[in-house]
């Protein structure tokens, strides 16, 4: 993924900015599971190379970046957006594009002309290169399964990776490794389906995913069924009003006590089930949800990740009606 700041600006001003980013965001991705391979900061943009893990990159990233932005604009007493529109994406078929994809994020600041050569990029701080290397210790960075495609010894596989990495300084930037598209919604991926826009060969047709014909009709084909759930969810009258009715009956409650601050186990077990079930399942925006609990964003992430657990655990489903 690839995230740039508003119209191109800095998004780290000191080396405060880049440490403090890196210790929220190895935080994050250790408690959420998420699996990191490649990473680098720029001034105006950074990269990552990861896997999912028990939340979805969209609500980890929500997490990081609406923290950092705070922290970003207090530090530096600035004000308004810092972050351009939402982060760019690719899903990738890992076998062809996975080691791609590693040297394409770590050579960045070679193509920026912050580092002229490989041992200046040895030297730039702000990349996972440095502990794929070895000079460097980055907890949160899964070097192994990256060293583990150059060959078994440690020593034997920082060398075919460096040479690796060498042999890709002419490749200057590669579009299908940069992001975006035009097909940025779940429905539009569905549309996708729908016109019949599959081929053999590889494809980057919405260039967030990059691999065989039959991959990326596999990954369509799963954000359809995520989108057929919640549509026949809404359809049996399941909305924000009746979730929190639900909630709240779960919790032996009234649906007032549900919305608000409210501190009490019943309330809070109530508002974690509302957000899951708005997020998760129905697929309602952190904001349309934050906005009818009166509830800040980032609480409602973490509402729905405690509401997850409590469903799990006790069975509750929204298919029971």
């Amino acid at each position: 993924m690839i995230q740039r700041g508003i119209e191109r600006g800095r998004i780290f001003k000191g080396t405060s900015d880049y440490q403090v980013f890196l210790e929220r965001l190895g935080r994050i991705l250790l408690e959420t599971k998420t699996s990191c391979y490649g990473w680098v900061l720029m001034p105006n943009h950074f990269h990552l190379f990861v896997r999912t893990g028990q939340d979805p990159l969209g609500r980890v990233m929500q997490r990081v970046l609406t923290w950092y932005a705070g922290y970003y604009n207090r530090h530096n007493k600035r004000s308004g957006h810092l972050f351009q529109n939402r982060f760019k994406s690719i899903i990738c078929e890992e076998e062809p594009y996975f080691l791609e994809l590693v040297r394409y994020i770590h050579l960045n600041p070679v193509r920026a002309g912050l580092a002229r050569t490989m041992k200046d990029l040895l030297r730039y701080e702000w990349s996972g290169h440095g502990a794929l290397m070895g000079v460097r210790r980055c907890e949160w960075q899964d070097t192994d399964s990256v060293l583990g495609g150059f060959g078994r010894g440690v020593r034997q596989a920082r060398r075919r990776y460096w040479e690796f990495l060498s042999e890709g300084l002419s490749q200057g930037h590669r579009k299908e490794f940069e992001g975006g598209g035009v097909l940025r919604s779940m429905g539009g991926m569905i549309e996708y389906v729908r016109a019949g826009k599959k081929t053999n060969g590889r494809l980057a047709g919405d260039e967030r995913i990059l691999g065989s014909g039959e991959f990326v009709a596999e990954m369509l084909a799963e954000a359809e069924k995520v989108e057929r759930r919640q549509s026949r969810l809404r359809r049996r009258g399941w909305d924000l009003a009746s979730i929190t009715k639900r909630g709240a009956e779960e919790a032996g409650l009234t649906p007032d006590l549900a919305r608000g601050k409210g501190r009490t186990p019943r309330e809070c077990r109530a508002r974690a089930l509302v957000c899951f079930w708005a997020v998760r399942e129905l697929g309602y925006s952190g904001v349309e949800v934050g906005n009818h609990l009166g509830i800040s964003n980032p609480a409602v992430s973490l509402n729905a990740r405690r509401g997850r657990d409590i469903a799990r655990k006790e069975k509750l489903s929204l298919d029971e009606k």
